[in-house]
């Protein structure tokens, strides 16, 4: 969600960071994003936690068909991409997906949406600004099936705003996906945080990349995919 532009060549991989695009195949789309590095930081290009989480629902085992998703601190728009283009060939039948960020963020998320999705579908795709904790009467509460959330975990001072747009966009029946590297003590911090207001599962690893998939819902339910 935070717009932070970190320095020239710092931190993990600097060299795929920088990049100008990149390039991914997931529901049979080959699916091409811009990324601008310089202009927006981490806002603007596409971190590991997106790709598993995809490819976690790619296999199948969560039913988006005609449901209410919306992603937060969408970034390049990867993961409400593929969540709209998900069951289509199969059904004819996707997600009703809102792909949102901040202000700063949202032109350069729109383009990469409407260039990746098919006319046919673009209306199934809204992007909407949603800056935690601030913009929230314009979302309708409780409204949403699924909510996405991929590494969008590692500013400590969003995590209250994080946490109480997380309440105020769930029903009981709404389901969280988080996927995330952990990488400080923070993001533990941010976990707890989370277990005090849903029941939290650890749902997928992927060792490769060190990212991890988390399920959270209300109450004490826990619902198998």
């Amino acid at each position: 969600m935070a717009l932070v532009p970190y320095e020239e060549g710092a931190g993990w991989g600097a060299r795929q960071l920088h990049s100008p695009s990149a390039t991914y195949r997931f529901a049979s789309h080959t699916i091409r994003l811009k990324q601008d590095w310089r202009r927006l930081g981490v806002a603007a290009v596409v971190w590991d936690a997106a790709v598993v989480l995809c490819a976690y629902l790619e296999m199948g085992g969560i039913d988006l068909r005609d449901r209410s998703v919306i992603e937060l601190g969408a970034g390049t728009g990867l993961l409400g991409i593929v969540a709209t283009l998900l069951d289509v060939l199969l059904y004819r039948l996707g997600a009703h997906v809102t792909i949102t960020d901040r202000a700063a963020a949202l032109e350069f998320l729109e383009s990469n949406v409407q260039a990746n999705l098919p006319s046919e579908l673009r209306p199934r795709a809204v992007v909407k600004e949603l800056t935690w904790g601030k913009d929230l009467g314009n979302f309708p509460p409780g409204a949403f099936d699924f909510i996405l959330g991929a590494d969008i975990v590692y500013l400590e001072e969003t995590f209250a705003e994080l946490l109480q747009t997380l309440e105020y966009l769930c029903s009981e029946q709404t389901v969280i996906l988080l996927s995330c590297r952990i990488r400080y003590e923070r993001d533990h911090k941010f976990l707890k945080m989370l277990r005090g207001r849903f029941s939290v599962y650890e749902v997928h690893y992927d060792s490769s990349k060190d990212v991890r998939i988390y399920k959270a819902q209300r109450g004490s339910r826990k619902d198998d995919f």
